[in-house]
């Protein structure tokens, strides 16, 4: 299977659980209802719902949750923009798996603001078990939320791990001698699966990144046929012959005067015609 049905499939997973578990606790528990987890006080199920980020951090202004939501939009096409990226350049296959579940997480969330409002009745405090409505008959119509409650609709929250209550000591600043919950926070499977992807990226950053964050591969050699290589062979040995060869000048014989050396006059000299000539009569 490639990799980018592997994180597709991975995303869906995480998709199906988290809207599966926000669908049965919205329309199975009263607001604030909670219930042990097999019987373990430390492990609960306690349905919240909060409008701002997760863990529910809320901000105190009037248009706080739609910037919100507007912003989750823009980062999950961001984050599927990078994954897209990420699979083209072969990136290690761990890290992708984290961003894909960061993507799985923020795109989880954004489902119940854009649209629970449109389709969920109130949950009630006591005996107000929310109801599925007819499209834009939700909750966000009756509270006359903008838009009929589009991107202005409250995340579902049900995880609750109340570990253990620490005692801060006196001698602490600010905070001694108070009372610490480890662990407070109510949070969905959205919010665990983007906790889950951003501690993975911290845990194996050196394991990621230690070729470098983008692997290039050297490029390959052109094959090369019999036919070329033959041909790129008798090239060489053409040029390796004509290397060998004295260049030819044609304007060498022209250029150059043959000298021929001078002759002797002194061990060839002739005798002149008007030199006298020996008598032979004297030699008698």
């Amino acid at each position: 299977m490639k990799k980018g049905y592997i994180v597709a499939l991975l995303i869906l997973v995480v998709l199906l659980i988290d809207q599966a578990s926000k669908f049965y606790i919205k329309t199975h528990f009263e607001y604030n209802e909670d219930i042990l987890i097999g019987g373990l006080d430390w492990a609960r199920l306690h349905f919240v719902e909060n409008e701002g980020m997760a863990f529910g951090i809320t901000f105190d202004w009037e248009y706080g949750k739609l910037l919100l939501s507007l912003f989750r939009v823009l980062m999950v096409v961001g984050l599927i923009w990078y994954l897209r990226l990420l699979l083209a350049a072969e990136m290690p296959f761990g890290f992708i798996l984290s961003i894909g579940l960061i993507t799985a997480g923020a795109l989880g969330n954004i489902i119940d603001s854009a649209f629970y409002a449109l389709i969920f009745s109130m949950s009630g405090y006591h005996g107000g078990v929310a109801e599925l409505t007819a499209f834009g008959q939700g909750y966000g119509l009756s509270q006359g939320l903008p838009f009929n409650g589009f991107m202005h609709g409250r995340v579902v929250d049900m995880l609750y791990f109340p570990i253990k209550w620490v005692h801060i000591p006196e001698w602490m600043p600010w905070i001694g001698g108070d009372d610490f919950l480890f662990f407070s926070p109510i949070f969905n499977v959205a919010d665990a699966a983007i906790t889950t992807g951003v501690i993975s990226i911290i845990l194996f950053q050196r394991r990621f990144f230690k070729d470098g964050f983008v692997q290039q591969e050297p490029p390959a050699e052109p094959a090369v046929t019999w036919e070329e290589a033959e041909k790129l062979e008798d090239e060489a040995f053409a040029s390796a012959d004509s290397d060998t060869d004295a260049p030819e000048n044609p304007d060498w014989t022209e250029n150059t005067e043959l000298e021929t050396p001078e002759e002797d006059t002194r061990n060839n000299e002739q005798p002149s015609e008007s030199a006298p000539k020996p008598n032979n009569h004297n030699l008698l």
